[in-house]
């Protein structure tokens, strides 16, 4: 069952940081060069050629790929029964979140890890889904749905089922109790299955299932991705740069993607605490502000789609233009995904270095057997490198340089959007303004939450 650690998401055990040594780093001047560059990188996009933005991302073909029909259904069904007996170590197995198969599995090696592979790598989703596997079957069982999915509700569904999954990991007493994460997960799987059967298994992982959502979205910024037989490598946001289709609901999701993912940076900081009247040095744990951070988690986002749509629209009524709110946001919000997947990284890095260690200690002996297949059997976990200052300085420095590279890919993909709908770079520029403000203005929020002070 230990196997299961292998496939699995977790909310991870320990958001451990060495944040008194970044109290000590230089951190004021590291956010003015940061939020510098991004500036700079707006400014140069005005004496860029026309349509240029777009081939600042480019790609090319890297050859052909085989991949047998069932190769991926296999593999699927592999993590399904990976699944399985994650759920039931997470119900019966040891209570130690640091060793539990499923903890480790899930927010680690899912949650943290899964999402910058897909969004830096190529399609994992496609391989690793518990339910890609089923969509044949019973789609040959389920000809007729019982429930009709209308495109026209898009995946609005899940926007609001990612919602409900980050109030559980940032309001929940205790998200990484195996037995509890494991009644959390065997809900939501016969939930999903249920969906597939009545609705359509291809339009239920497509509109509801919001992991595949998540996933399908990180997967537009991969570095590599399939055409027909063919893989394709680029820069970072090239597949964006090449558009795709608007789905009902999409804008929406990226937005609130990227509210949670900078909310959950927020929520840790001591201006938090002190917003909700909780000391800092002395937090009474997480049962006692399940409400408030709840009703800040809905706050930020409706504050960040706000703000966001301001914005754009602003942008637009200084060009004249007379585009509804909707087909701003469409245009738009998918440029923001870069920024989305700078947070998750930059938040999480701290975390997985440490997280990642107990799941190596858990592939090495996988079954509880004392198998030393990895040759980690004298290995100790370490958290010495929070420790000491210039290591800190590394990791800190790290997660800005990802926060900087993410708006600036944003700023990029942003702007060449803009040429495209407004015609020219005189106009797309002054359209882009507004935006730009918010990149610059949350290029300093995201390192700003990195250097804050954290409690709780």
């Amino acid at each position: 069952m230990a196997a299961a650690a292998i496939m699995l998401p977790t909310s991870a055990s320990a958001h451990a940081t060495g944040q008194s040594f970044v109290a000590l780093l230089p951190t004021g001047p590291y956010m003015a060069v940061g939020v510098a560059i991004v500036a700079l990188s707006i400014m140069l996009l005005w004496f860029l050629p026309q349509h240029s933005g777009a081939r600042l991302l480019p790609s090319c073909g890297v050859g052909r790929i085989a991949v047998p029909p069932a190769a991926r259904s296999v593999a699927s069904f592999l993590t399904f029964i990976m699944l399985c007996g994650g759920i039931a170590s997470g119900l019966a197995g040891t209570r130690d979140p640091l060793e539990n198969p499923l903890v480790l599995g899930f927010w680690v090696v899912f949650w943290m890890a899964s999402p910058m592979i897909q969004g830096y790598g190529f399609n994992l989703w496609g391989w690793i889904s518990p339910w890609q596997w089923a969509v044949r079957p019973l789609a040959d069982l389920t000809r007729r749905p019982v429930l009709t999915l209308s495109r026209r509700v898009g995946v609005w569904p899940a926007a609001i089922l990612l919602l409900g999954f980050s109030a559980f990991t940032l309001a929940d007493p205790a998200p990484d109790d195996p037995g509890r994460l494991a009644k959390v997960i065997a809900a939501y799987s016969l939930l999903t299955f249920a969906g597939m059967a009545l609705a359509g298994p291809g339009r239920w992982l497509r509109q509801v299932e919001f992991l595949s959502v998540l996933m399908a979205q990180f997967g537009r910024l991969g570095l590599l991705a399939r055409r027909g037989g063919r893989v394709r490598a680029g820069w970072p946001g090239w597949q964006l740069a090449n558009g795709a289709a608007s789905v009902p609901g999409i804008p929406v999701f990226i937005l609130v993607l990227l509210g949670t993912g900078s909310f959950d940076g927020f929520n840790e900081t001591f201006v938090w605490l002190d917003l909700i009247g909780v000391n800092p040095l002395a937090f009474p744990g997480r049962s006692a502000v399940i409400g408030q951070v709840i009703a800040g988690l809905v706050v930020a986002n409706l504050l960040l789609i706000g703000l966001f749509l301001t914005m754009i629209r602003t942008g637009d009524v200084l060009v004249g233009g007379n585009r509804s709110h909707a087909q701003l946001l469409a245009l738009f919000a998918p440029t923001i995904l870069p920024i989305a997947l700078a947070y998750h990284t930059a938040h999480y890095l701290p975390s997985l270095l440490v997280d990642g260690q107990y799941v190596m200690i858990a592939l090495n002996d996988p079954f509880g057997t004392g198998a030393n297949i990895l040759n980690l059997a004298d290995f100790y976990v370490t958290t010495g490198f929070f420790n000491h200052r210039e290591t800190m300085r590394v990791i800190w420095l790290c997660q800005a340089a990802v926060i900087v590279l993410g708006h600036v890919i944003a700023v990029i993909l942003a702007h060449a959007k803009a040429v495209k709908t407004y015609g020219d770079v005189a106009r797309a520029f002054r359209a882009g303004l507004p935006l730009a403000v918010f990149m610059v203005l949350y290029t300093w929020l995201g390192l700003w939450l990195l250097a804050a002070p954290k409690g709780g």
